[in-house]
């Protein structure tokens, strides 16, 4: 009986501080600006007209396209880096195993805002639960009249320890895995590229998976208002396509970017616990021209 008590004493203290949801309001953050990490990965922040204070006041920065949180792995890119590497880049600002991470986009469209979803994923594979998404980005906080900065805050280096999640992480043996097993596969690509009407470039094949089902990553984010879709859309989107709500699933696109917004809404939003990601995406797959690939438009 003390043992139990002290076990769950200590489970208490160990609790984190401040409890958020994996998307928190523009006013929750001004509320809680000063508990959290708030990490900037907007691109090209200098190339806009914002005025002498285009910064989130208290935020480290770290673009998208450029701090390093993808890299090219055996020729196939967006993939992300070895731990120690990532691990590094993420003590470096400012981030220990105890911070809380709030991570701001610009917010402007579902792909753009697919980089923070892409950022969430990486914490969330590296062990690091606390960490959220500001809904609606850039857009939502000065909206509402969100402290502004001249300069990013200069983060004092923390030390990060990973703790992988493999299971949130497929590779192409899960994928061929799954295919032998039925488990669904979710196509996050617009409509065009599923169908094998169109490529990106760094596919090399027209096509998708073999039985994947569609769910276009703009489906998930609402570009007029800036915001990501209630639950409730996401049940009627997986549902519209056959997919049960605790089934196992691997979602997927080129690179694993529009991939990570299907598996935000999955995984973090629907609650599907059983949804993987496949980071390297067509890109991988279509590396190995054996590697069946299915042309949905019958071209």
């Amino acid at each position: 009986m003390l043992r139990a008590t002290i076990a769950l004493s200590i489970a208490a203290f160990a609790a984190p501080a401040l409890a958020a949801d994996p998307l928190v309001s523009a006013e929750w953050l001004k509320a809680n600006a000063a508990k959290v990490v708030i990490v900037d990965i907007r691109d090209k922040i200098a190339d806009t007209d914002l005025g002498a204070k285009p910064y989130i006041e208290g935020a480290v920065v770290a673009p998208y396209a450029s701090a390093g949180w993808r890299t090219e792995v055996q020729g196939v890119p967006g993939q992300i880096p070895p731990t120690d590497q990532i691990a590094k880049l993420i003590g470096d600002l400012g981030i220990g195993n105890d911070s809380h991470v709030v991570i701001v986009p610009w917010g402007t469209d579902s792909s753009e805002f697919g980089g923070a979803t892409r950022v969430y994923w990486t914490f969330k594979y590296l062990g690091h639960d606390e960490v959220s998404i500001l809904d609606g980005g850039w857009r939502q906080y000065d909206a509402a009249g969100g402290a502004r900065a001249e300069k990013p805050a200069t983060p004092q280096p923390a030390t990060f320890t990973a703790e992988v999640h493999e299971e949130l992480r497929a590779t192409t043996a899960d994928v061929e895995a799954a295919l032998a097993a039925g488990t669904k596969l979710v196509d996050g690509r617009p409509a065009e590229q599923y169908e094998g009407k169109s490529k990106s470039p760094v596919v090399a094949r027209l096509g998708t998976l073999p039985g994947a089902v569609n769910i276009p990553h703009s489906n998930f984010y609402s570009k007029d208002y800036a915001l990501f879709v209630k639950p409730e859309t996401v049940d009627s989107l997986t549902q519209a396509v056959g997919l049960a709500a605790d089934e196992k699933n691997i979602t997927f696109c080129n690179t694993g970017h529009w991939a990570s917004i299907a598996w935000f809404a999955l995984h973090e939003i629907e609650g599907n616990k059983n949804t993987g990601m496949y980071d390297g995406s067509m890109a991988e797959w279509t590396q190995d021209p054996n590697r069946p690939v299915e042309l949905k438009s019958g071209t």
